[in-house]
């Protein structure tokens, strides 16, 4: 393995490697990123999701994929490790390599499960990097932890409603405090624990941030695809390095022919209006389509000035949306507000699809 990383190194300088061994000379850790990874990541790296849960190898080590998401709104590696315990100690080891490989620039973000080890690992590696949990993991649990009570299905709902539909954080107190109460769940040692770091999951505290709208680890579990058919539970260590180049070549491919198809082509305007030539030439295709489904939605939806002074006027705009899901699914008018700065010329939504996802919503788009 030193000998092929010595050899990707000799062929470009930009490639990056580190291994860690411990008192018997065994491996414990190794880390690597080739120049394409490095270079994606001074454009993609301010949110990461990071996941361990995908073996390639007869030693069971774990595959430790770094993931963004490019300009295409695909997955992109930004580095990847195998470990062999998944501890603290390892995984300050190996964040503190992927910092020192990226030039000593922590993200912004990072997306993980619930494991201790990480958090731990984060809190002492990228202080200032904002945590959250993978909420498709924690939803998953709900099975697991309710199949055995006899309103599972009515407590599912229940718990998606408060988590999913409340938009701001007062909604979501509420909604969890009467989720609580409806199915008498006060005992419930998984849902207060929960509820102890719901600060770390629940999109109503978390809407604030960047992620390049990402939730969830599923990105990094994406990435883990791409090397199926490549790698398997007999792979080898050098097996597994050496097959690496090879399980990325069909990624690399998808997303050259995305940069030819933005660079050559053009998505046709649905409208005659400037704003949306305007974002058709800088945009590039997949981020064109996602503007302009916002765009045609403004036709459902009703707006009025609430306030109006000298700089700020504040704007409500009204829209019908379903909550719940099949017996528990009803329709109800929600108000989004939307204050516009005449002097800047900029709007900010309550819904804050622009500061998650960096995507201008409809409601902005309406004033």
């Amino acid at each position: 393995m030193h000998r092929y990383f010595m050899k990707m190194k000799a062929d470009n300088s930009d490639f990056f490697f580190a291994m860690d061994l411990d008192d018997k000379g065994r491996l414990r850790i190794v880390f690597w990123a080739d120049a394409r990874s490095r270079a994606a990541c001074k454009e993609f790296g301010d949110v990461v999701a990071f996941d361990t849960t995908y073996l390639v190898n007869k030693h069971d080590m774990p595959f430790a994929p770094f993931v963004g998401i490019n300009h295409h709104g695909q997955s992109t590696l930004l580095g990847c490790g195998l470990i062999s315990k998944e501890d603290t100690e390892s995984f300050s080891w190996l964040f503190q390599t992927w910092m020192t490989c990226m030039w000593g620039c922590a993200p912004k973000a990072i997306i993980t499960d619930q494991c201790m080890a990480m958090r731990n690992a984060i809190e002492n590696v990228f202080p200032n990097t904002r945590h959250r949990w993978c909420i498709w993991h924690i939803m998953k649990k709900v099975l697991e932890k309710f199949s055995s009570y006899h309103a599972y299905q009515k407590i599912s709902w229940s718990l998606r409603a408060a988590v999913y539909d409340s938009l701001t954080i007062e909604q979501f107190e509420n909604a969890w405090a009467e989720f609580i109460k409806k199915h008498e769940l006060k005992s419930n040692t998984w849902l207060e624990g929960l509820y102890s770091e719901r600060k770390r999951w629940v999109p109503a505290y978390l809407k604030d941030v960047f992620w390049a709208g990402m939730s969830s680890t599923q990105r990094s579990e994406g990435m883990n695809a791409y090397f199926d058919g490549y790698i398997h539970s007999k792979t080898t260590l050098k097996q597994f390095v050496e097959q690496y180049e090879n399980a990325l070549t069909s990624k690399m491919e998808s997303e050259n022919l995305e940069d030819v198809k933005s660079w050559n082509t053009y998505i046709p305007c649905i409208t005659k209006g400037e704003l949306e030539k305007q974002f058709q030439s800088v945009y590039t295709h997949a981020k064109v389509k996602e503007f302009q489904e916002q765009f045609v939605g403004k036709l459902d939806y009703l707006y009025s000035k609430t306030k109006e002074g000298d700089i700020v006027s504040e704007y409500e705009v009204k829209q019908s949306i379903t909550f719940g899901e099949r017996e528990e699914a009803y329709t109800k008018e929600v108000s989004f507000i939307v204050d516009f700065n005449a002097k800047t010329n900029k709007a900010h939504c309550n819904c804050q699809l622009f500061e998650f996802k960096g995507m201008v919503c409809t409601h902005q788009l309406m004033v």
